[in-house]
């Protein structure tokens, strides 16, 4: 029984667990995601979400490239937004082609060499929205290429592009008093093609884990980045040569989309804001833009180091987590809050947390076949890491009732132009209003929590679901949750053995966000995450008779499901396990069934000082416990009890 908690959502238990810490907060899950963060290494999980995973389509019928081209003969107009990157081609350098295709998601893609003959053409094709396909040329020849993208063989889009024989010119210097010159305005076009970049940016198999130590380990991959070397600046080169970018997570959004906008010519705009509290939301104070410099006396006349000045000394000095926050109802902010819509979780939105912390929207798969969609993210971290995370109640934390939360949920960045030198965005009537935005929404500030999770569940995955395979993609989720904690206490031990020494506990809602020893090796933000998600995974069952629509249950009663899930579930924990290392040094085997048990000696069992054996619940008196050689000083136990209860009602608590 779980009859303390708010109700579960189905969503909630679907879509694997990997877990965050606060913008600025506890680097814990950090250290415990990533053996190696320093470069770019996607990974397969240990014991990958299979369940969670929709099935691979069968594979299509062969096309035929002439068949294919001869639909655009004559003229070649693309059907949606397209990219060509450079925008100016040559045959020294590398050609990207990006093309969208609103209303129907390509599978191929057809070129035709200047002179030569069409041929299927190796692309990645992505879901969106919008729907979007991408290939790449290392050293294209010279004249008029076609590139057609189309769905089993019917043509989508089409794009030529010309190719020169020489580099342009090209001049290495700033000529401006901002970051860049905007030459260009952001329409429905720009929107669709930032969210593209931004999917491909972050695109990775749905069973392998994504940590990278900085945004530029990404940036500076062409096979990822669209606009890698757009400018020919050599601006993606690993750094010191290239932009170094080391952004937390409420700096990650805005690096994005000004990276985007440098590298598009368009406007980008920013707000110094309160951070809130005392019972008040953050509000923005005043706007920015790429206009402003700040106060940089003598900007980089340099063009990638004008722009590195930029994010990391003027945009990164001003932004902070509590922009994110701001009231849904205000026009003075730099996000909009957005209706829950398929269409409106694209890549590129923003999901702001009560409690601080900011992800950027990054892939959606859509649900087929019984399997729950999947919504994945992307954080940064306070030294620069950027992980993807999935969208589940363990990770996307929402809460309402304290006025100081202001209006957390999803967002998307304000459309901003630019008039003279000043940047000014467009207010929440315009938005809604336009023909290319029009989805502005106060509706999450209505849904109170349940609310909030089964909207998200029906968005995400609109057909019901089989119970049985959500049930196990829960438990998978919970599954991967473990692993990573058992990844955190090891780092902890490891920082014992080489350095030694009581690490100091802060006090109050500072556990969760603080600097140091206790940032790197303390679980606490982990640990919430953890009870939430044992809650989720025992209360799934129930979700049956609370929610019976959202799955298919093939004519049986509710009850009788409940009842058949409950077996599979206590199976399920029983047979899976994980391993620790007990301060002897030998290991500890727990089935998810030990881990699950022992929630209530979890919620004091975040402390580094501890052994790893109290760190994961060991009974007193257990032959596990014999061997723990280090406890926590007395007043930090004190100090826990007291912080308990945040704890054992899964409820962080807010900011000072």
């Amino acid at each position: 029984m779980i009859s303390r908690r708010a109700p579960v959502s189905a969503l909630a238990a679907l879509a694997g667990a990997m877990v965050l810490a606060g913008c600025g907060g506890s680097t814990e899950e950090r250290r415990g995601a990533l053996p190696s963060a320093t470069e770019l290494a996607p990974t397969a999980s240990s014991e990958p979400a299979a369940s969670a995973t929709p099935p691979t389509p069968p594979p299509e019928p062969p096309v035929d490239p002439a068949a294919v081209l001869a639909q655009v003969e004559g003229t070649c107009a693309a059907s949606g937004p397209f990219l060509i990157s450079p925008p100016a081609p040559d045959a020294s350098h590398p050609l990207r082609v990006l093309l969208t295709t609103p209303g129907a998601s390509p599978t191929g893609m057809v070129a035709r060499p200047p002179g030569g003959s069409p041929s299927v053409q190796p692309a990645a094709a992505r879901f969106g929205p919008p729907p979007s396909i991408a290939t790449s040329l290392e050293r294209p020849a010279p004249g008029t290429w076609r590139f057609v993208a189309h769905r089993a063989g019917s043509a989508l889009a089409c794009v030529d592009v010309e190719v020169a024989s020489e580099p342009p010119r090209v001049d290495r210097n700033e000529h401006t008093n901002g970051a860049w010159r905007a030459t260009k305005s952001w329409n429905r076009a720009e929107e669709d093609l930032f969210s593209a970049w931004v999917e491909a940016l972050f695109d990775t198999p749905t069973g392998d884990d994504l940590s990278v130590g900085s945004l530029h380990a990404i940036t500076s991959d062409p096979a990822r980045n669209l606009l890698h070397d757009h400018l020919r600046l050599a601006e993606d080169e690993p750094p010191p040569k290239g932009l170094r970018l080391d952004p937390d997570c409420a700096d990650l959004p805005y690096f994005l989309r000004a990276y985007f906008a440098w590298k598009r010519s368009l406007p980008f705009g920013f707000s110094r804001c309160s951070r809130g509290g005392q019972g008040r939301p953050p509000t923005c104070l005043e706007r920015f833009g790429h206009t402003d410099m700040g106060d940089l006396e003598e900007p980089p006349r340099q063009r990638v180091r004008r722009m590195e000045a930029f994010l990391r000394r003027r945009l990164k000095d001003t932004v902070h987590s509590g922009t994110g926050r701001t009231e849904g109802s205000s026009d003075q902010t730099d996000y909009y809050p957005i209706a829950l819509t398929g269409e409106n979780l694209r890549p590129g939105a923003i999901y702001a947390d009560p409690y601080g912390h900011i992800l950027v929207v990054a892939k959606r798969i859509p649900a087929q076949d019984g399997s729950a969609g999947i919504l994945f993210a992307v954080d940064g971290q306070p030294d620069g890491t950027v992980a993807r995370k999935r969208f589940w109640r363990g990770n996307f934390l929402f809460a309402d009732g304290d006025p100081a939360f202001g209006s957390p949920g999803f967002k998307r960045f304000r459309p901003v132009r630019l008039r003279g030198t000043e940047v000014r965005g467009q207010g929440n009537d315009q938005i809604a209003q336009s023909a290319d935005w029009g989805d502005f929404s106060i509706e999450q500030d209505t849904l109170g929590v349940t609310g909030f999770y089964d909207r998200m569940d029906e968005v995400i995955s609109p057909e019901p679901l089989d119970p049985e395979r959500a049930l196990r993609a829960a438990i998978d989720a919970l599954d991967e949750q473990v692993r990573a904690r058992v990844r955190s206490v090891d780092n902890a031990e490891k920082h014992k053995a080489e350095r030694g020494g009581a690490i100091e506990m802060p006090n109050g809602p500072a556990i969760f966000e603080t600097t140091g020893d206790w940032e790197n090796f303390s679980t606490p933000a982990r640990d919430l995450r953890l009870l939430v998600a044992i809650d989720v995974v025992r209360g799934f069952p129930g979700e049956v008779t609370r929610r019976p629509a959202r799955f298919v249950l093939g004519g049986r009663p509710p009850a009788e499901v409940k009842v058949a899930l409950e077996k599979v579930l206590s199976s399920e924990l029983a047979a899976r396990s994980i391993s620790y290392r007990r301060s002897d040094g030998r290991p500890q085997s727990l089935s998810l069934a030990d881990v699950a048990a022992r929630a209530t000696a979890l919620e004091m069992a975040y402390n580094p000082n501890d052994c790893p054996e109290l760190r994961w619940g060991a009974p007193a008196g257990s032959e596990e416990v014999a061997s723990c050689t280090r406890r926590a000083s007395s007043a930090h136990r004190a100090r826990m009890e007291r912080h308990r209860e945040w704890f054992r009602d899964r409820k962080r608590p807010p900011r000072p």
